[in-house]
Formats: C-alpha cells, structure tokens, sequence
C-alpha cells in the first residue's frame, strides 16, 4: 500500500472524538495510567482536533503491565515490536512487562502521518515512520509521569529519580517502587508539555541486534491467536460462495438440499455471494456443494489470462495514454544513439497467498454496538461500512484488530470484502448469533485481489563511448486503485502504483520517459507486496543489464557512474558488492547478478549466486545490503530482508495465477506455488549504520530478488527471462 494522503468517507473523517469513542476505540482499562503524544500529521487539513492530551498509546496497570495500544496492524513483519522498542526504549520498562495490542477508533492519535494522517492504516512499510516520535514521545511522557508521581510521595526533586526495568529509585533514600505501585498516582500528574528523550548514544534497545521479537514465542510454539482462533459464545461459521467469473452477479439459488444437511442453520444470499452458514466450519464448506445457483455474466470478465496478455503486449508497441515523466528529448536522442537496445517483459497476475485464508467475525450486542473482529489492516474504513451495513452511527461499531496469519496488502480493500460479508451475514439472521466468515483456501485464491498482469516495453540509446543517453519504459497494466475509496491517488492519468521504480529511476540519464496505458479488466487486483516495484525494479534492472552488456561495461561499476546523485543508492550497492566478492573467482557452474532498487524510502541492493542445471534454477546465495534509515530492530531487519527474498524469489521462479474464459484456474498451493523451504537460499544481510529517519523493511527485500537472479542466470546460460515466472520464461 502507499505511502500516500488518503481519505476516508466525510462520514468518519468528520465524526466527533467523544469520550465514549475514545474509550471504545482504545480499549482503555479505567485503571492505571493512559498516556499518549500526538505528532500533526504533514497534511490532515479536515481531520479533528483531539479531545485532550490523553489520547491512548500506552497504559499501566496496577501490577505492572505495559499494554502498548499500536496503530499499526501486525501481520508478521514485526511493528508490533518496533512500537514496543520504541516504548520500551523511553519508559525503561522491562520486557516481560510488555504487551502490544491492535487499537482503533481515534484517527486524531492513529491517523498515518504518512499518509497525511487522514486515515488509520497499515501499507507502504510505513509503520515506523509513523510511529517513530509518537511512541517514544509516549514512553518518555509516562517515565515523567511516574518520576513526578513519586517525587510527590517521597518528598524528593523528580531529577534524582532514575528509572531501570520497570522500577523507580532514588539512590540517596533508598526509596524505590514498581511502575504499578505508582501507575494511580502518575495518572493523576499534569501531562508535561516537552519531554526530553535519549540521545543515541543513550540507546540501548534502538538497533541492539540482541534485542529479539517479545512475540516470538506465541508465534513458534502456536499459543499466538489468529481470527481463525476466534470463538463467541452461540458463534455460527458462514462458508461463501463466490460468483465463478468477476463481475458476474446472483440470479437466484436453490439451498433446501444444504440446509438439510447436518449442522446447518441457514443459507442466505448476501451482496458478495451466498453464504452458508452452520455451527461449525467443516458442515458450512461441506454444504456449499449442496447449493445450486445461477449467475446473470453479462458483465463479467470472460478472457482468459493469455488474451489479457496478448491486448497489453498490442498496446505496449503504441504510445503511452500519460506520462509518468518525460526529460529531455528521447525521440531524438534514440534517433541520433550509435546503438539501440530493446526488451519487453511480461509479468502475470499474482496471489497473496498468506497462510491465513481471509476471516471475520461479527456480533451485534444488546446494548446496539457492534463488534467486529479481524485482521483489518484499514480499519477506519471497515468500521464505516460496517456502520453503514448495520445502520448505526460509526461510533458504536468497535473494531476488534487481531494479528493476521500473513498478509502483505491483501488485508486492505476500499471494499472492506470479508468484513463486509461478516456484517451482512449476520444482519441477515436477525442478529440473532455471532457469525464468523471462513473463506477456503479456494475462495483465498480465487476470490480476486491480486496483483496485476503487466507488460513493459523498454528501449535504450547508446552514444558512441557507450554512455547511456535515452531510456523509455512503456507500461501497460490496469490501476489498482481506480474505482476504489483510493481513486483520488490518480494524478494526470497516472495511477503512482503502476509506475513507482520507474518513473523514480535513480540512474542519471539526460533523455528519460516513463509512459503509462491503463487498462479496463474486470479482474480485481490490490496492492501486493512493495507493489508496483515488483515489476518495475525487475524490468528496470534486468534491461540495465542488457544496456550495460552492449556497453561492454561492469554491471556494478555502470551503475555506479550513473549514481552520482544518489549516495545511499550507490552506497548499499557497493556494501553489497563487496560482501559478495563482486570480481572474484566463483566455484565451478555458479554465476552472480546484481540488482539495486529503492521502495518505501529504503534502498536495497542484492547480488544472487545461482546454478542453472537441466534447465532448473537454483539460488544458493544472496547478499543483501539495505539502508532503511536507524535500523530500530537489526534482528527484524534482517528477517524481513530474508522473508522478502523468500517471498519474491517464489514469484519469480514459480509463482502464477491465470484465467481460463474468465475463471481461475489455480485453487490452492498445488498449483499456486509458494517457494518451498527446500529451494530458500543462504543470506547475508549488510544493515547500513545512518542517522537517517527510519523507514521500511517489510516489503523492500522482495523487489531486487528477481533482477539480480534473472541476471545471474543470464551469464550461466546467455538467455533473458523476459517472460515471468521462469518455468515459463526460461524455456519459451
């Protein structure tokens, strides 16, 4: 997801922050201490004004606890521990103290301040940089708290007072006492207006490498709870059914033979579908072969993947419908090159593919609140259709945010898809039982929401010393934006998504256009794992190759010469050079490509060593250098450079997701192929050391993967995979 302004429906951008709501959305204790620190947001013009200086980041109990309330959604990549670091870092609390929680409902204090803070949200690895001076101002807020709470009580100037681990001291009494012994009184401080916090040097949790994720255990050991995990007391399951072709629409469907089945309460048509639902997951999915439908496909997509292809690589060899950027002249410094290269890449639609298939629940209490329980990685937006379903004020929907099993932007939709379900499946029956939604592993892959198909078309121009002097990419793919509550994103016909690495080549090259060709399919598509940089930095970076291989140049050394404007570009490409013994002897059969990119802010250069035999690819080592700014969590850092080399080397490799007459063909992972543990490389992670403000390491490490095998395979068998994934590319 971007890292962009948004906005939210007037609705909810415009709903007063009352004290009731506030409660609701931050799931304050009523006992302890509450503090919060609120940063404007760059540019949250509408959004209102906070209610007080209490607006919850933090809370202390009475024994102890410190429950960090996060505006961050965690989905594996680990911000509920950077949050906590942050916290942890200025309160000095103790670790095993610490608790994270998902909160909501207060876009004055959760609003992302990278995305204009108009809409609380979880995308564009941006966690940190929201987050980065509001929890640390939090925990440095709460420490003052507690130091004036005992000053007061023990008659001592709060200067004198040290705190460690979660216990306060005055060394010159001998008095000290626990954070919850004093939690009561702290809460009771007036709130100070500045707090100072620690310096760098003062760290000593901020980029400590053996500062390891509290959460780890839950997430080994399986006592970590997911929404699959959910159980309500009276709680029914719906299992859907989902239209066969996108964009088609229920006529009519017969559910007698499934209701009569064993276990099954109901069968209802809803507007994403049919649900069935019983009192237990397996008799729901069980019965839905049981129901007959008909669907009116009149307004469906009927073309098969190779037809959406086969019009992209037509429009692709046409001019651009806008441009992304245009500097220079191209046409007539490509007229005037002393050599021309040319390549077209082709990229196909992908999965998610999370190990959590999509979940909801929904409850509808006595008292008319609404309680919605997930993954919900905008949960603004889903509290307001909710809302909207149920037909309440925003304000009584409360909104349950639950770590997620895998998500990398498949939990953010405009159209709140599995939560949306959830709340008309239950207004369905009446309220009458909480109802959670289960989607199969089938419904997971074939119910849309991928990242688009796209064809690029480059062209090059040399000059006679084998300088670069023209670069045109031509990109023809649909918007993931357009039509959703994110359209306002589109600039002058170009959708950010579609061309971001493109259209932000570092590379200094005075003639340079970036064109794009938006297509109409009726597949639906989202945000995907760094997004548009999964295919720009490898259609970028593997023509560089090819550019820099009719130069007669070094593939590490041209782009060097190119980044005379760009030091932390040339900086981790360098690292990552030298670390992988770029120039020196390799064993036997084994070859190394390089690839650099920059997503999110953070820059990211990997060089792969590959074998290719029989035709099979195999990746036995990556170097991976990345400056993402401070590194708060080194360990996290690296973990998620590996699980996005992981994730991205699947995609490239195997990973495909295509339509026959407009219905999926893949079900689940026999045929959508994930990487296997098997084929994960060796990995070495070089963490830039810089003062920089922090920015994002979720999904950085995925896009570079690709270039750099596809070009390390190059040099093993002098073929260009031009085509993904390479089962297909490397032996067209």
């Amino acid at each position: 997801m971007r890292a962009q302004a948004m906005t939210l429906p007037k609705k909810l951008a415009n709903a007063p922050l009352s004290r009731r709501r506030f409660l609701v959305g931050a799931a304050a204790t009523g006992t302890g201490i509450a503090v919060g620190f609120r940063v404007l947001p760059l540019a949250a013009e509408g959004t209102a004004a906070p209610a007080s200086p209490f607006q919850s980041y933090l809370e202390i109990g009475e024994d102890g606890r410190v429950t960090v309330l996060s505006s961050q959604f965690e989905m594996g990549q680990g911000s509920y521990h950077g949050l906590a670091t942050l916290v942890v870092e200025e309160l000095d609390c103790d670790w095993n103290d610490v608790e994270v929680l998902g909160a909501s409902g207060n876009l004055a204090t959760y609003g992302n301040i990278m995305w204009g803070g108009t809409a609380q949200g979880t995308g564009g690895s941006t966690s940190m940089a929201t987050s980065w001076d509001r929890y640390r101002q939090a925990g440095a807020t709460a420490k003052a708290m507690l130091k004036a709470a005992a000053a007061e009580a023990w008659g001592v100037p709060a200067g004198e007072i040290e705190a460690a681990a979660g216990v306060l001291r005055h060394a010159a009494s001998g008095r000290e006492a626990g954070f919850g012994e004093l939690a009561a009184a702290a809460a009771a401080q007036p709130v100070p207006g500045e707090v100072t916090l620690k310096t760098p040097a003062e760290w000593t949790q901020i980029g400590n490498p053996e500062v390891l994720r509290y959460d780890r255990f839950g997430k080994t050991d399986g006592t970590q709870d997911f929404t699959l995990d959910v159980q309500l007391p009276g709680m029914l399951t719906a299992a859907m059914i989902h239209p066969p072709k996108f964009g088609a629409t229920l006529v009519r469907f017969d559910g007698e033979a499934a209701k009569a089945m064993p276990g099954v309460v109901e069968v209802v048509a809803v507007p994403r579908g049919i649900a069935v639902v019983a009192e237990d997951t397996w008799s729901a999915i069980n019965a839905t072969w049981s129901v007959e439908a008909e669907w009116d496909e009149s307004e469906a997509e009927t073309r098969g993947s190779e037809e959406i292809l086969s019009e992209y690589r037509a429009l692709a060899t046409q001019a651009p419908t806008a441009l992304a950027r245009d500097d220079g002249d191209f046409d007539a410094a490509l007229a005037e090159a002393a050599q021309v290269v040319e390549a077209s890449y082709e990229f196909p639609y992908l999965a998610h593919a999370a190990l959590e298939p999509m979940n909801a629940v929904a409850r509808m209490n006595e008292h008319g609140t609404l309680e919605v329980w997930g993954g919900h990685q905008i949960p603004d937006f889903y509290q307001y259709l909710s809302s909207q379903i149920a037909e309440i004020p925003v304000e009584q929907v409360r909104m349950h945010v639950l770590k997620t099993g895998g998500g990398f932007g498949r939990r953010a939709v405009g159209d709140g898809d599995v939560v949306v379900e959830a709340v008309s499946i239950a207004k369905a029956l009446g309220w009458r039982a909480p109802i959670k939604v289960q989607w199969t592993r089938e419904n997971d892959m074939r119910g849309g929401r991928y990242r688009p198909a796209y064809v690029h078309r480059l062209r090059a121009g040399l000059d006679e010393d084998g300088r670069l002097v023209a670069w045109d990419n031509h990109i023809v793919g649909q918007s993931i934006v357009s039509g959703t509550p994110f359209e306002g994103l589109i600039q002058n016909g170009i959708d950010n998504t579609s061309v971001e690495g493109s259209s932000t080549l570092p590379y200094a090259v005075p003639n340079l256009r970036v064109g794009l060709t938006t297509t109409d399919v009726r597949v639906p598509v989202l945000w995907w794992r760094a997004v548009g940089s999964t295919h720009t930095a490898y259609a970028t970076e593997v023509f560089m190759d090819e550019v820099i291989e009719a130069a007669g140049a070094d593939p590490v050394q041209f782009r060097l010469d190119l980044l005379g404007d760009h030091p932390r570009h040339a900086e981790v490409l360098r690292l990552a050079a030298e670390a992988a013994g770029w120039g020196s002897d390799l064993p036997e059969g084994r070859f190394l490509g390089v690839a650099l990119h920059e997503s999110f802010a953070s820059y990211v250069a990997q060089i792969a060593e590959v074998s290719v035999e029989d035709g099979q690819v195999r990746v036995h080592r990556v170097v991976c250098a990345v400056d993402c700014g401070v590194p708060i969590n080194p360990d996290t850092i690296r973990a998620q450079m590996e699980g996005g080399i992981g994730f991205g080397l699947g995609s490239i490799l195997q990973e495909e997701l295509t339509l026959t007459a407009g219905e999926v063909d893949q079900g689940n992972y026999d045929g959508y192929r994930p990487l296997r543990i098997s084929q994960m490389p060796e990995i070495e992670v070089v963490i830039v050391d810089t003062p920089a403000s922090p920015t994002g390491v979720g999904e950085p490490g995925t896009p570079p993967i690709g270039p750099a095998v596809a070009n390390a395979v190059y040099r093993a068998t002098g073929r260009r995979v031009r085509q993904l994934p390479f089962e297909k590319g490397l032996t067209a």
